[in-house]
């Protein structure tokens, strides 16, 4: 079976047809070995269609796992990113990424924005302040994202009406944040280690997100403290409406205070900046950090930076990546 050509469409009206460019570092791949096609799809349709245009990376390969199946979460794209030194016979860490469509590629994204990923582990790695490392970036479902990223455990700890309320409003009536974790470490995360050459532990798997997905990058550290070692959270959506509140921070804030991770053996790293969207994190993002202090994390463990001037955009977050990265993931504790 050409998988390629043949898998079921999600969505279908989202994904638009796009002549791909004659790239020779870049290919498509389709694991059918390591996912049994008895696994089903969620809302599935058998229809036909080409894969979105591939990301075009300055370094490395894109390998992508065109609407990589799941029994918890609809099909989507994987797009994996190897450094330029990739070769089986290393081992290599790896960090997964949300919102995998805005990572390499700004002319193919729907703002003309991309987090330049690759640029920053290459330039990181080449400098040796960062270990060998692969890039797994998970797509969103559009329609789905805060379904898939706001925490679902939080939701328990506000009181109704106000939680029926949330749900309908600020997730479209729909909580999958557990699926969501249960595809990314029963079933994505198994996949990576098997078709490449990983080192799977928690001391080098890690996670990272920005805004809904600082959200559930911080929920994955906490429920999976055992997968991953460390998360990144830049411009943590506190909120969850897109307007300050208290219901929805005060829910987050005890989620943490019982759910986080012990210190000993994980990284957290937040920031927010003061501009746009990310100045209604002003007031949560400071009871957090306390939160996660009391917890018993030190400066070796925690880091919160607030940059001044910074929108909630990935040009900001792209140019910040240092920080994180050599936090979360470097051998050696950046200050």
């Amino acid at each position: 079976m050409n998988f390629i050509n043949t898998y079921p469409l999600i969505n279908p009206a989202k994904i638009q047809h796009q002549k791909q460019p004659m790239i020779k570092t870049l290919k498509i791949i389709a694991l059918s070995t390591l996912m049994t096609m008895s696994m089903p799809l969620i809302a599935a349709t058998n229809e036909r269609t080409t894969l979105p245009r591939m990301p075009v990376v300055q370094s490395g390969t894109i390998e992508r796992m065109p609407l990589f199946q799941s029994k918890f979460v609809q099909a989507r794209h994987i797009d994996v990113w190897l450094p330029a030194n990739y070769t089986p016979k290393k081992r290599y860490s790896v960090l997964y990424m949300h919102d995998g469509q805005m990572l390499y590629d700004a002319s193919i994204t729907w703002n003309k924005q991309a987090w330049h990923i690759d640029r920053a582990v290459s330039q990181l790695m080449e400098q040796g302040r960062l270990p060998d490392t692969i890039i797994v970036g998970v797509w969103n479902i559009s329609a789905l994202r805060h379904s898939e990223y706001f925490p679902e455990k939080a939701l328990a700890l506000i009181t109704e009406p106000a939680r029926s309320q949330f749900i309908e409003k600020g997730m479209d009536g729909t909580v999958l944040a557990d699926r969501y974790l249960r595809f990314l470490v029963e079933e994505l995360k198994p996949a990576i280690d098997q078709h490449y050459s990983t080192l799977p532990d928690r001391e080098h798997t890690f996670i990272m997100g920005s805004s809904m997905g600082g959200l559930i990058s911080l929920y994955a550290i906490s429920e999976y403290p055992d997968v991953f070692g460390g998360a990144a959270c830049l411009s943590t959506h506190w909120t969850g409406y897109f307007v300050a509140n208290s219901v929805v921070p005060l829910a987050l804030f005890n989620y943490v205070q019982l759910h986080l991770p012990d210190p000993a053996h994980h990284r957290i790293y937040m920031d927010r900046g003061t501009e746009t969207l990310d100045a209604l994190y002003a007031v949560p993002q400071p009871v957090v950090d306390q939160l996660i202090l009391d917890k018993g994390y030190d400066h070796d463990h925690f880091m919160s930076r607030v940059f001044q001037g910074a929108k909630h955009t990935e040009i900001d977050w792209s140019g910040r990546l240092d920080l994180p990265l050599q936090f979360i993931m470097g051998e050696k504790i950046v200050q």
